[in-house]
């Protein structure tokens, strides 16, 4: 567990580095509390998650298009809480493939936008379930939510968390990328990722930037949840070798294997995996236009600056969590 701050507050290790290191003279807001909400992220609407339990809606897991009109719905008992752009939606597909898993298609926001609606209005989001099935969900900007973990573990202290993370300055030129491709008139990233370019100082209150600081928000999550209960995905792993981690989330889910290599065909033109049945002779079902955008140039000395900014954070994250995701060694192969 993280070092818990000495004056009994919730900032911990991470939040008040963050104050006092980086940028000095300069107080930069560290609780997760201060995090803003990208406006670009994809809202759900009621009317999307209205169709997600519907038969034919895109709430059918377990490798059917369609929701059974029999079983019953109930609050999910695993959630993919984060990271945005950290492939999310590949871990969902994928996991939806399985026989024992339905999950919802749409992401619900519930316990960080719609949370005022209660568990009745969430729980009749859920697509039905038979016995033994397990209920999912994915919402990324859960895992940096000041009280989405509060608010979990008030539903069911026993849910299991899922998080994907991905080397944080990739992550956050992705986040960028997508932003851009919505609002072109937007600045540089360059202009973004700084409060002061001449002096270096990074601008953490940049959700892009902010988002990757995993050891901050983790913080938040180990003051409710056991590390037993998270599972961390590897988003570049997901890529080279998404058997093995999906093997790593069948055994976490307490499932049988049976989304392995057979599921999965590289596409060379998007530079990842897609998703196939087994016994189903159809084309791959690749994820949509919106992945595997291909990235703005950015300028080495940006990229060098944020490697360093990030690199401590990343320490701390891999202490924590007990897994080195090598993203230091992946940076100095190239």
């Amino acid at each position: 567990a993280p070092p818990r701050a000495s004056n009994g507050s919730r900032e911990g290790a991470a939040g008040t580095w963050l104050r006092t290191q980086l940028a000095p003279g300069e107080a930069i807001a560290a609780q997760s509390g201060a995090f803003e909400r990208d406006p670009q992220e994809s809202s759900t609407t009621d009317e999307e998650l209205s169709r997600t339990g519907s038969p034919g809606g895109r709430g059918g897991g377990g490798g059917s298009s369609t929701t059974p009109d029999y079983g019953e719905k109930r609050l999910p008992q695993a959630l993919i809480i984060g990271v945005k752009k950290g492939g999310t939606r590949a871990l969902l597909e994928a996991i939806r493939a399985h026989p024992d898993v339905r999950a919802v298609g749409t992401e619900p926001h519930f316990f960080d936008r719609n949370y005022e609606k209660g568990l009745e209005w969430y729980r009749n989001v859920m697509p039905k379930t038979l016995e033994g099935q397990i209920t999912m969900e994915k919402t990324p900007s859960y895992f940096v939510t000041n009280e989405a973990p509060r608010r979990i573990h008030s539903m069911a202290k026993d849910t299991k968390l899922i998080v994907v993370v991905r080397n944080p300055v990739t992550r956050a030129i992705s986040d960028y990328t997508q932003t851009l491709s919505k609002k072109p008139e937007i600045p540089t990233f360059e202009v973004l990722a700084f409060k002061n370019r001449t002096l270096g100082l990074i601008d953490a209150s940049w959700s892009a930037i902010r988002i990757g600081i995993y050891a901050l928000h983790l913080e938040n999550w180990l003051q409710y949840f056991p590390l037993s209960q998270i599972l961390f995905v590897s988003g570049e792993r997901l890529i080279t070798d998404p058997a093995g981690e999906m093997a790593k989330v069948q055994d976490f889910l307490g499932l049988k294997r049976i989304v392995t290599e057979k599921h999965f065909y590289f596409n060379k033109t998007k530079g990842f995996p897609c998703l196939k049945k087994p016994e189903d002779s159809s084309a791959p079902r690749c994820l949509g236009k919106s992945k595997g955008r291909t990235h703005p140039k950015i300028d080495p000395d940006v990229i060098h600056r944020l490697r360093k900014f990030y690199k401590p954070f990343n320490v701390m994250f891999y202490q924590m969590t007990g897994q080195d995701f090598q993203w230091e060694q992946e940076e100095s192969d190239k």
